[in-house]
C-alpha cells in the first residue's frame, strides 16, 4: 500500500508508492555521457585554464606559486557571474502598491570553478582536490555573510543540462542575497518547534535515530553521515549532516575539511556509477548570516538526482510522491560503495 510519511522537520508530507515502485537500478540512464569521453580542455569553454579574460576577473583563486591572478596556473577560482540573479547595486527602488512590492535583487552572485580540468567532477576528483573545493566554499562564505543587507548564503551546485548547469565544465555557484530562502524559513520553525518541545535538535535526533535502525543510512565517518530522509521527495534524495550539532556551515573547522570533501566524493561517485551519472542539483542549508538559532538547527547538504518529473498531483498539492522507497534507495547505494571506493584506490586519482 502507498504510504504518507511525515517530515519530521518540516511537517509536510510525502507520498512513498510502495506499489508503484521502482527498482533502484531502473533509474540507471542509457544514454549517459562519460566525463572521460570529454576532452581535459575546450577552447571555447570560459573557465578553462588559458581563457580567463572571458569571465570577470576573479574574486578569489588557490593557485600556484608564482602565477598571477587571472593567468593559468590555478586549482579553483571563483569570478562573479557573468549573468546574476543578484547584483551589487540596485536597479530598482523599493516600493509597494496596493498588495503588491518590489525591492532590490540586491547581493553577489559568484560561480567557484571546481577544477581546471574541463572533464573532471566531484564523483571523479580525487580527495585531496575536492578539498580544495570545500576550503573554498567556506572562504567565500565567510567573505560574503558580513555583508550590509545579507540575510542568507547560499551554496549550490547544478550538474548536467537537466538540472539547470549551462556549462559542462565543473562549477559550483554561491549567492549572498537579502531575505532568507522559504525553505530555511521553515526548516528553522520545524527545528524551533522541536526544540522548545522537547529541549533537542531535531537534526541530531534524525541522525540517532538512523544510527540506530540503519536502514536508511548510506555511509558514515567519524564526523560525518550520509543518509536518504525517511520521508525523501524524490528517488535517492540524499542528505549530508555532520554528527556534531552545528548550525553555522562557516564554523566548519579546516581540520574536517578533507572529511567532508571525502563523503562528498564517496556519495556523489556511487551516485554517479550506480545510476550513470544523472543530473543533480546540491544545496547547502545552513542558518542564516545573523540567526542566534544555535540551540536547533543543523546545517546540512542535500542533493537532488533528477530522476522524476513533478506533475500536477505534486503542483496541486504541493506533496511529492517518491516512487522508491527509502530504504531501497540507501541499500542500492551500500551495495555500490565499497566498489566505487574499491575502483579509485586502485586507479591513480589519488
Amino acid at each position: 500500500m502507498p504510504e504518507l510519511r511525515l517530515d519530521p522537520v518540516t511537517g509536510r508530507w510525502v507520498v512513498v508508492a510502495t506499489e508503484r515502485a521502482k527498482r533502484p537500478k531502473d533509474f540507471a540512464r542509457q544514454d549517459a555521457a562519460s566525463h572521460q569521453a570529454r576532452p581535459e580542455r575546450s577552447e571555447t569553454c570560459p573557465f578553462c585554464p588559458g581563457n580567463e579574460s572571458a569571465t570577470p576577473p576573479e574574486v578569489f583563486s588557490f593557485r600556484r606559486c608564482g602565477t598571477r591572478p587571472n593567468e593559468p596556473g590555478w586549482q579553483v577560482r571563483g569570478v562573479p557571474n557573468k549573468y546574476p540573479a543578484l547584483t551589487p547595486e540596485p536597479t530598482v527602488e523599493a516600493s509597494t502598491s496596493g498588495i503588491f512590492s518590489v525591492r532590490p535583487a540586491v547581493g553577489a552572485h559568484e560561480v567557484i570553478i571546481e577544477s581546471p580540468l574541463h572533464n573532471a567532477s566531484p564523483a571523479t576528483m580525487s580527495y585531496e582536490d575536492m578539498t580544495q573545493v570545500v576550503r573554498a566554499y567556506v572562504h567565500r562564505y565567510c567573505a560574503l555573510a558580513d555583508a550590509p543587507g545579507i540575510e542568507y548564503v547560499l551554496i549550490f551546485r547544478n550538474h548536467g543540462r537537466d538540472a539547470g548547469a549551462s556549462l559542462e565544465h565543473p562549477h559550483s555557484q554561491i549567492a549572498a542575497v537579502p531575505l532568507v530562502p522559504p525553505v530555511v524559513i521553515e526548516e528553522l520553525a520545524g527545528a524551533s518547534r522541536y526544540y522548545e518541545t522537547t529541549g533537542r535538535c531535531v537534526f541530531c535526533e534524525m541522525i540517532r535515530q538512523e544510527l540506530e535502525a540503519g536502514a536508511r543510512v548510506v555511509l558514515e565517518t567519524p564526523g560525518f553521515i550520509a543518509l536518504e530522509p525517511y520521508a525523501s521527495k524524490m528517488p535517492f534524495e540524499t542528505w549530508i549532516l555532520p554528527k556534531e550539532h552545528a548550525p553555522f556551515f562557516q564554523q566548519l573547522a579546516p581540520s574536517t575539511y578533507r572529511e567532508l570533501a571525502e563523503v562528498l566524493v564517496d556519495v556523489l561517485g556511487t551516485i554517479g556509477a550506480g545510476l550513470h551519472d544523472p543530473p543533480y542539483n546540491y544545496i547547502l542549508h545552513t542558518s542564516p548570516t545573523h540567526e542566534r538559532c544555535g540551540s536547533s538547527y543543523h546545517w546540512h547538504i542535500e542533493i537532488f538526482p533528477k530522476l522524476t518529473v513533478a506533475a500536477g498531483f505534486e503542483f496541486g498539492m504541493g506533496v511529492y510522491i517518491n516512487v522508491t522507497t527509502p530504504e531501497s534507495a540507501a541499500e542500492f547505494l551500500r551495495n555500490q560503495i565499497e566498489r566505487v571506493r574499491s575502483g579509485r584506490n586502485s586507479g591513480s586519482q589519488r
